[in-house]
């Protein structure tokens, strides 16, 4: 299994827009690739400033991996930043459960 993990800090003045955005737009835009078999989303609990999540995807394998980064994700992350531009910071890790 492979986790495909968001990690993004939004703004105070974007917050609940963009959180609602993600939950009813962006996230099943990601699952209707077929690739996903689930995703989840946490807030990360921290001292500092600002809203940090992590969005999680999970996918059975690598493959279905560079298939979505190569068919689909430049195109949905660019949605993402040309709706919320300068208003968040976001990095990507990919995990492999052993």
């Amino acid at each position: 299994m492979i986790l495909y993990n968001v990690t993004v800090n939004v703004d105070d003045t974007v917050h609940d827009e963009w959180l609602e955005w993600m939950k009813t737009i962006h996230i099943p835009e990601v699952l209707s690739t077929g690739l996903f078999t689930d995703s989840k989303i946490f807030r990360i609990r921290t001292e500092e400033e600002g809203n940090t999540y992590s969005i999680q995807y999970f996918l059975d394998s690598e493959e279905d991996y560079e298939k979505y980064q190569n068919e689909f994700a430049p195109a949905l992350q660019s949605k993402h930043l040309e709706k919320y531009k300068n208003k968040f910071v976001a990095f990507r890790t990919v995990m492999e459960s052993v």
